[in-house]
């Protein structure tokens, strides 16, 4: 992919121990969302872990930057908190494929985003900066002493690499310590090689419902968060542009490609993209690093006793760092009244709620704004 009109610092593809810091500095919210559907659905965790890996592979050689690839947040949410069938799931990541690939092809999402303001964009991150504080702290709360010490390398790390050269891989020492933690508490659970998969064709009951709970609440955020957010996220970060019609297709062929085998529906994100480069990520070498790292775990250690024996208070602290991040660019707005509102709505209802209540307001903004310079130059 070309980047035309920007400044590019780094390479297409670096290997090195802040690549896989960034990498890993990802699984906040990846593992503790895929393993609680893979809990209450009885889907397969492995097939999920292991389209996951793909395309991070195929990510990062296409756009040659670290765009993250997430499970859809809202998606995840119901399906926890109400424990949906796997043709369910594969109805809502079949629907929102198809959405997503012809807005890409079709150029909707360039349209999109020149109709939303960069205000409401600012706060749906400084929304999901709160919602990640959120989690964070559920995820410390039940392991708070092993949480503390994790954020204390983070700070340690960033410290040392402030006053020297020492790279900072505060995330892959927080993971092996959790790691570390686990096994000692839970002993090394039992190894299992993942079979084929099979393909899932929804039903009409699977689509309707699928439909209704799962793609409708999660396309506003996808177009928001997923698309619109990333791209001004990495222009934020690494001042390279990113078109968000091919970010909508790549949603598009992720889904299409994955679902119907055992996949789980997955987007981009701008939390992704936040702790990926709070942690060093720069380059789309460390997408290739997450999906050899998850490539091995999807084949042989995706029992969800192997992933659960990672404390949550070590996701919680990578959480914390990856919400400070997306907050900070969160507070570069033009109109705190309108990106607070968004992001506490965000906070305390859903995203799709906070995003139209949000454009409401910048519309009423912008118009009072436009009256105001009319009868203040009459003439101009």
């Amino acid at each position: 992919m070309k980047n035309e009109g920007s400044s590019k610092q780094w390479p297409d593809f670096r290997f090195t121990l802040e690549e896989i810091a960034g990498a890993v500095g990802d699984y906040g919210t990846l593992i503790p969302i895929v393993l609680g559907v893979a809990i209450v659905s009885n889907v397969n965790l492995g097939y999920i872990l292991l389209f996951f890996s793909i395309w991070y592979i195929i990510t990062g050689i296409y756009y040659k930057m670290p765009v993250p690839v997430q499970p859809m947040k809202a998606i995840g949410a119901v399906v926890i908190a109400e424990g949906l069938s796997g043709g369910e799931i594969v109805a809502s990541g079949i629907i929102l494929g198809v959405l997503f690939l012809a807005l890409g092809f079709f150029r909707g999402m360039k349209f999109i985003q020149e109709k939303v303001p960069d205000t409401v964009i600012r706060g749906i991150q400084l929304g999901l900066a709160l919602i990640f504080v959120k989690t964070s702290i559920h995820f410390i709360m039940r392991n708070y002493i092993l949480a503390v010490i994790c954020i204390l390398i983070v700070i340690l790390f960033l410290i040392a690499n402030r006053f020297s050269k020492i790279p900072d891989v505060s995330a892959i020492c927080i993971l092996a310590v959790g790691i570390i933690v686990g096994f000692s508490i839970s002993g090394i659970p039992r190894i299992s090689i993942v079979s084929l998969p099979n393909i899932l064709i929804p039903t009409v009951q699977d689509l309707l419902k699928g439909g209704w709970l799962l793609a409708i609440p999660q396309a506003p955020l996808t177009v928001t968060n997923a698309v619109l957010a990333t791209s001004l996220l990495m222009k934020d970060l690494l001042h390279r542009d990113l078109d968000p019609d091919k970010l909508s297709k790549t949603i598009g062929l992720m889904n299409l490609t994955s679902v119907p085998f055992g996949g789980f529906p997955m987007c981009h994100g701008a939390g992704g993209l936040a702790a990926e480069y709070r942690f060093g990520a720069r380059t789309g070498g460390a997408n290739i690093i997450n999906g050899l790292i998850l490539v091995p775990i999807a084949l042989f250690f995706a029992s969800p006793e192997f992933v659960a024996i990672i404390p949550l208070g070590v996701f919680g602290a990578l959480l914390v760092f990856a919400a400070i991040e997306l907050g900070k660019q969160g507070l570069k707005t033009d109109s705190y009244i309108v990106t607070g509102v968004i992001a506490i709505l965000a906070l305390i209802t859903n995203m799709t709620i906070a995003f139209i209540v949000g454009m409401l307001l910048a519309y009423v903004f912008t118009k009072t704004r436009k009256r105001r310079e009319m009868y203040e130059n009459p003439t101009g």
